[in-house]
């Protein structure tokens, strides 16, 4: 199994992911957010670049959701904080999403055969649904600014790890090695470095340390939790569907 782990949407190439299987991670807070309105119940979830493809959209019984630079989008009926995308306020809906990063990556990959949503929240069912695919596996990680975020490259690590044992090679060889690069295998052993102290470790980045100042550290606390989410969402025709969805939490 080849595993390719891009460190930001700006390394990201289009054209480089053809015919690849690609997951696209943004951890703070895009992609968890994504996956859990889709376990709560949303009906279909349109991810677009701008705020003007998003509006363009909204119809009767459409929701917006979205964030510039961590803030709600004015007009908009929810933010990027995973935490308002209740079952109450999402199920049944269409949900159009636009954010600063992580539709922006998604958007970027759709040159790939499959285009698949990662996060802490779904690690272990996305990795499975990604090599069951049995194509080259690239995992982008979404970033801030266009830079890299240390917690998109460590669950961009736990999925490194997942996506070997899958394959039956033993991370700790160099077959392991030579699967993922150097970049993937520095994600991998940061990724081991931090795993028994997740969330103080995503609360001390620089985004975890940003989305605290905004009174958003309930949701850094949210989106270090691994596998409480067994859905594996795959973008088909620019949508996301829920694909027997549900919530462990």
């Amino acid at each position: 199994m080849n595993i390719q782990v891009i460190a930001s949407i700006n390394e990201a190439r289009s054209d480089d992911l053809q015919h690849k299987t690609v997951i696209v991670i943004d951890v703070l807070r895009a992609t968890s957010t994504i996956l859990t309105a889709l376990a709560g119940g949303c009906r279909t979830l349109v991810p677009v670049e701008t705020v003007s493809q998003a509006k363009s959209l909204q119809g009767p019984g459409t929701l917006l959701g979205g964030e510039r630079s961590c803030k709600k989008i004015p007009g908009f009926d929810f933010g990027n904080s995973p935490l308002e995308y209740t079952p109450e306020a999402v199920s049944g809906k269409t949900l159009i999403m636009t954010t600063t990063n992580g539709t922006r990556a998604i958007h970027k990959a759709r040159k790939a055969d499959h285009v698949l949503i990662g996060a802490f929240l779904n690690a272990g069912a996305c990795a499975r649904k990604a090599a069951s695919l049995d194509q080259e596996i690239v995992l982008v990680c979404s970033g801030a600014q266009d830079v890299f975020s240390l917690e998109d490259g460590l669950c961009a690590g736990l999925l490194v790890r997942e996506l070997l044992r899958l394959s039956g090679c033993d991370p700790d060889t160099p077959a392991a090695a030579q699967s993922v690069g150097d970049f993937g295998l520095a994600m991998l052993h940061a990724y081991r470095q931090v795993q028994d102290c997740l969330p103080e470790t995503l609360v001390s980045c620089a985004g975890g340390r940003r989305l605290t100042k905004l009174g958003f550290r309930h949701d850094v606390t949210y989106c270090s939790q691994i596998d409480v989410l067994s859905l594996a969402p795959v973008v088909r025709a620019g949508k996301l569907e829920p694909e027997h969805a549900s919530a462990l939490l």
